[in-house]
């Protein structure tokens, strides 16, 4: 039996089996102070013997140190050291990477990436964050991709300064929800129509977003998720967004959607328990 854990910036959902077809899935744990947040993981975990417990986590991460990075913006966690706190709370080893990249592995193993080994794994919701697997392995460095803050050309017009608390319009600060949102004016990006001006804007950065993809990575898939990529005629909208920004200088990697919706992270996070990639 292997331990899953989806820590998300605004709730856990944790899940313990061996595969999707035998997964038990908490319900929703909000995402408040670690002592209490970890108080209910441990209460969903009890009597539970693990082999092993993988963590797909909200970031930035020291990966190699097992903790929370001290520029997260829930500044509750900054330098909680959730890999040990895990590993004492449950008994069992403990896996920590990225959210992202935990979905980036579940959808390799039973999504829309099981064809490939050589793709990216986007996610547009909140905010902006991707992970990367080549050759079958995930890309780690000094840290992690940092998809959401690489920098892009603005949309003609666009006069928005970003609301990015580092950079203010990296590709985050332009094109996720909170900032569609300030942009427009609206409390949730959700509520503009889907013919709104919004969302071409919005494609026109993502489409740059996958060409530096393409440019950096040579990647065969881009698979993308979160609420605004899933609106209506999005994804059209971002491929001929990145055909028109290539320029036929380059293949472009397929985009497509990913196959695991809600469950793409804590199944990645069952993935790095398993140890798969």
């Amino acid at each position: 039996m292997y331990g899953a854990i989806e820590a998300g910036g605004t709730k856990f959902i944790c899940a313990y089996g061996t595969s999707p077809a035998d997964l038990q899935v908490s319900e929703s744990i909000p995402t408040t102070t670690p002592k209490e947040t970890m108080r209910r993981v441990a209460a969903f975990f009890a009597g539970r013997k693990l082999k092993k417990t993988g963590i797909a986590c909200f970031g930035p991460l020291e990966i190699a140190k097992g903790r929370i990075g001290k520029l997260t913006p829930k500044l509750e966690w900054r330098g909680f050291g959730i890999a040990a706190a895990v590993e004492k709370s449950l008994g069992c080893p403990v896996v920590l990477d990225t959210d992202v990249n935990g979905a980036a592995m579940g959808e390799q193993l039973w999504g829309s990436a099981q064809a490939s080994k050589h793709f990216v794994y986007v996610t547009v919701g909140t905010g902006i964050g991707g992970g990367a697997m080549i050759h079958g392995q995930l890309i780690h460095g000094l840290l992690h991709p940092e998809i959401g803050h690489m920098k892009v050309r603005r949309f003609a017009g666009d006069e928005f300064r970003g609301n990015c608390p580092v950079h203010e319009d990296c590709l985050e600060g332009l094109a996720a929800g909170p900032a569609i949102a300030e942009r427009w004016g609206v409390e949730k990006a959700e509520l503009l129509p889907a013919n709104h001006p919004a969302f071409p804007m919005t494609a026109h950065y993502l489409g740059q977003m996958a060409v530096n993809l393409a440019c950096a990575y040579s990647a065969e898939l881009l698979i993308l998720g979160g609420g605004i990529s899933l609106r209506k005629g999005m994804l059209d909208m971002v491929k001929q967004a990145a055909h028109q920004e290539m320029n036929g200088y380059a293949p472009l990697p397929k985009i497509v959607r990913p196959k695991l919706g809600a469950h793409a992270g804590v199944l990645g996070a069952l993935a790095l328990a398993k140890g798969k990639a």
